[in-house]
């Protein structure tokens, strides 16, 4: 097997997850980040080689860069490591707007590179499982459904909540790529959207850590509520929101025209499945694929080092990001109050991923 290395830029807590992870299809070698020590400390931990971002992007024997930087640094490190003649794959949100999008999906056309972007919880097991009820007709022709991220805030537990509230953050791009990923996942593209919003409290207060007690500003929307138009016809109502106290909503529903299925949240790779036919009575659905009962942040990864080395699509690709990110600009916008914004984009659905009975047959199997 062709085993693509790795170099991690931005050595904060979601680098991790992708540490821990054991596919095959890459190797993590080296990381970088603004802040020397935190890529020291990651590379202690865990045998890594401690660079400097100018240095691991000078670096000809890493192949891909996997961005884990903020939000707001995510296209301009993505560029400069296509730049450099890398591979990229992207923490989301893939860049704050369709505008930094853009050239970085010219760019790694014009080069022959990749460019990926999480979420990559759309293949895990469970949303999978999903995927086939929907494309095997279980349901019948979707028609519409309803999804709901809401809590109160990640102020009540971060030590540094701040940038969550950012431009660039709030519940709409912090959390919005998992639920649009899934539903475009589940439905295809989304050709429309209408979009109100709100903001309940313009100030915030820390409730833990060394700065508990200390009051912040909120740029962002913090309840916002949309409906999506797919080009198949479905409808969906999608509310985020960092205002609600507490909800009974499934993460996701869809509706067909003879059943309908309640989907696991999709900032998981696992989770309950359940189907009602017309008539009948609600049913747990056992997975049908693997990849659902533990974290496999990184499978999106391992599927692009895969397709690097087929010259085959991997799945969480840059288009996808693409449309995603276009639709949750047009939320945005529409809930500020530009009715103008239009989607220009569309995308294809991602590849379903075979029934694979263990994981380790992800590692062999020509899985397109």
């Amino acid at each position: 097997m062709n085993i693509k290395t790795v170099g991690i830029v931005g050595a904060g807590y979601i680098s991790a997850a992708y540490l821990k992870s054991s596919f095959p299809q890459f190797k993590i070698v080296a990381c970088a980040d603004v802040i020397p020590e935190n890529a020291n400390l990651r590379a202690k931990e865990f045998g890594l080689e401690p660079l400097t971002v100018d240095a691991l992007l000078a670096d000809g024997s890493i192949d891909v860069v996997l961005n884990l930087t903020t939000p707001q640094n995510h296209a301009a490190i993505s560029q400069a490591a296509l730049e450099s003649g890398k591979h990229v794959y992207s923490e989301k949100p893939f860049a704050l707007s369709r505008e930094e999008a853009q050239p970085l999906l010219e760019s790694a056309e014009s080069k022959q590179l990749r460019i990926g972007s999480a979420p990559d919880t759309f293949l895990g097991g469970s949303h999978q499982t999903v995927r086939k009820l929907v494309d095997d007709g279980a349901i019948g022709r979707p028609i519409g459904g309803a999804a709901f991220f809401m809590y109160g805030g990640p102020e009540s537990w971060h030590p540094n909540p701040e940038f969550l509230y950012q431009k660039g953050a709030g519940p709409v791009l912090d959390m919005g790529p998992y639920y649009v990923t899934a539903l475009v996942n589940l439905l295809g593209p989304v050709k429309n959207v209408l979009a109100f919003g709100s903001n309940a409290r313009p100030k915030r207060t820390i409730g833990s850590g060394p700065r508990q007690g200390a009051e912040f500003a909120v740029e962002v929307l913090t309840y916002v509520t949309a409906i999506l138009e797919f080009e198949s016809g479905a409808a969906v109502t999608l509310t985020v929101s960092f205002d609600v106290a507490g909800h009974n909503h499934a993460p996701i529903e869809i509706y067909g025209t003879e059943g309908s299925i309640q989907v696991p949240d999709p900032n998981y790779f696992g989770g309950n499945v359940r189907l009602i036919r017309t008539g009948g009575r609600w049913t747990d659905i056992a997975p049908t694929h693997c990849f659902a009962d533990a974290n496999y942040r990184g499978i999106g990864l391992a599927d692009m080092s895969a397709a690097i080395v087929s010259g085959k699509p991997h799945r969480a690709s840059g288009q996808l990001a693409y449309h995603v990110l276009e639709v949750l600009q047009a939320i945005l916008s529409k809930a500020e109050g530009d009715t103008s914004f239009e989607i220009r984009s569309t995308c294809e659905r991602p590849l379903p991923l075979p029934a694979f009975r263990q994981v380790a047959d992800f590692s062999t199997a020509d899985n397109r």
